[in-house]
């Protein structure tokens, strides 16, 4: 479970509701405090029981460059309602969705940490074509090692649950076996409170059906690479979900930009925040950066040069 450092939003940002053709999508938006809006959008999309937050340590630094960064809640993820339906929860469907929202935020780089690196993948293999894709600590195949042993402990301690008592075997499960380990952490209260609250908000048909897919997920790197958009595959040195090997060797068959971080696990966009973000705005700029074709293949709405204001038309900063 990826936990924020602070739920503070930074300067520039703001909770918001992304209208897609497929719903509305919980988001938070972060725009330059400061100067014109330039470059294009960012979306992040975040993993398994994670959400929208994951990213707040790096949302303000990210924007600064000139800018719009967008985070959202997956379908059935804490803010942003799901049905009770499975079938609303293969990855398949959730890069339609993630596509919807790129659509909508007109996004030129895409971002999936973990088991969102495998939604935005379904994204890209169903038609979806920004500028770059970034695979933020995720793998090419399904959740392997102890992490999936304890994804397999949750998804085994709810089988065989009627739906309607799937929330209360949830609830359960947080209070007996993961509240006293985070407080056992150190975790400060107010983030252990976001988390409890985060954690019951999900959709529990949500969480049991990603966790199955993540242990049961595909190699589609070839597929992917196949695409042929401009991917950058980055991680941390001691991450503990896909080795850093397994990561590696991905970037390579997908002829992708690779950066390593320091000191830094499963969620370097909380553990390392300011590395992570240099290193995304680093590969964004150079995919927009002279000699480009970036700036040609975006739309006009897009192309903040063309000196469209920071602030979207009618709408309020916070």
């Amino acid at each position: 479970m990826s936990t924020p450092a602070s739920l503070d939003l930074p300067e520039g940002a703001r909770r918001t509701t992304v209208e897609t053709s497929r719903g509305a999508f919980a988001a938070l938006e972060a725009w330059p405090a400061a100067g014109p809006c330039e470059l294009g959008t960012a979306l992040l999309v975040p993993g398994y029981t994670g959400s929208k937050e994951d990213f707040l340590a790096i949302l303000g630094e990210l924007a600064a460059g000139g800018r719009r960064v967008v985070a959202m809640d997956l379908r059935g993820q804490y803010q942003t309602p799901g049905p009770d339906d499975p079938d609303a929860y293969d990855p398949g469907e959730l890069g339609k969705d993630v596509a919807a929202v790129a659509a909508a935020t007109e996004t030129a780089h895409l971002l999936g940490h973990s088991f969102g690196g495998l939604v935005v993948r379904e994204a890209i293999l169903g038609g979806c074509a920004p500028a770059s894709l970034t695979l933020l600590s995720s793998g090419p195949a399904a959740l392997p090692g102890p992490r999936a042993d304890e994804l397999r402990f949750f998804l085994n301690y709810a089988d065989g649950v009627a739906p309607a008592a799937l929330a209360a075997k949830v609830a359960d499960f947080w209070h007996g076996a993961v509240k006293p380990q985070t407080v056992a952490a150190g975790v400060p209260a107010e983030i252990l409170a976001f988390l409890e609250e985060r954690m019951l908000a999900n959709n529990p048909t949500a969480l049991v059906t990603m966790g199955t897919h993540l242990l049961r997920a595909e190699d589609k790197t070839a597929a992917l690479a196949s695409c042929e958009v401009p991917a950058f595959v980055l991680y941390g040195e001691d991450d503990n979900a896909w080795p850093p090997a397994q990561q590696a060797d991905m970037a390579e068959r997908l002829s992708a930009e690779r950066s390593c971080i320091p000191a830094a696990g499963h969620n370097p966009n909380v553990e390392a925040p300011a590395t992570t973000a240099h290193a995304l705005t680093t590969f964004w700029e150079t995919i927009e950066g002279p000699g480009s074709d970036f700036y040609s293949s975006v739309s006009p709405s897009q192309d903040r040069r063309a000196g469209a204001a920071a602030w979207p038309s009618g709408q309020d900063r916070w």
